[in-house]
């Protein structure tokens, strides 16, 4: 078996929102994070482990504005003027809201498609996750979330990120 996935909780909910617009094919980004290969392993195994994180993760570890642990990254704060400016204020903001939601900690161990099922049951109204972010956006997030976490739930997982429904 390969090594658990150390992810933030809000990259596999990203991934899972990504998932639900009908994304399969995630590419390498200009920064050099790995969103494209962990999104690879997850769609190729829906039960790959992942360990939860709240510091640098897989997805972090490549990643350009990764300074010995600590993302140096900014956000556009144009639509949330409330939200930290800073990119790691941000994301661990999101991802101590998302763990008290979930019931979830640091160094918790569970499948990609174990958490797919935790959120669905108690993601509820997330708006007061997301409360910096205007309500239209955080509806369609919603929408596209549950959309994802339907779709891992029903898929069996392929080779070459596409999954396929199980069956």
């Amino acid at each position: 078996m390969a090594d658990a996935i150390r992810i933030k909780p809000h990259h596999f909910i990203d991934i899972l929102t990504s998932l639900g617009t009908g994304r399969r094919d995630f590419q390498p980004h200009p920064y050099g994070h790995a969103v494209h290969t962990v999104s690879e392993r997850i769609l190729a195994d829906p039960d790959t482990l992942l360990e939860m994180e709240l510091g640098a993760d897989d997805i972090c570890a490549p990643c350009s504005h990764n300074i010995q642990g600590l993302c140096d990254d900014v956000i556009d704060t144009s639509f949330r003027p409330l939200a930290p400016p800073g990119k790691r204020e941000w994301n661990l903001l999101l991802d101590r809201r998302w763990c008290e939601r979930l019931g979830l900690a640091p160094g918790d161990r569970l499948t990609a498609r174990r958490f797919a099922r935790l959120a669905g049951d108690r993601m509820g109204d997330i708006t007061d996750i997301y409360r910096e972010i205007p309500a239209d956006r955080t509806r369609l997030r919603a929408s596209n979330l549950r959309k994802g976490i339907d779709w891992i739930l029903n898929t069996d997982g392929a080779p070459g990120c596409s999954g396929g429904p199980k069956g």
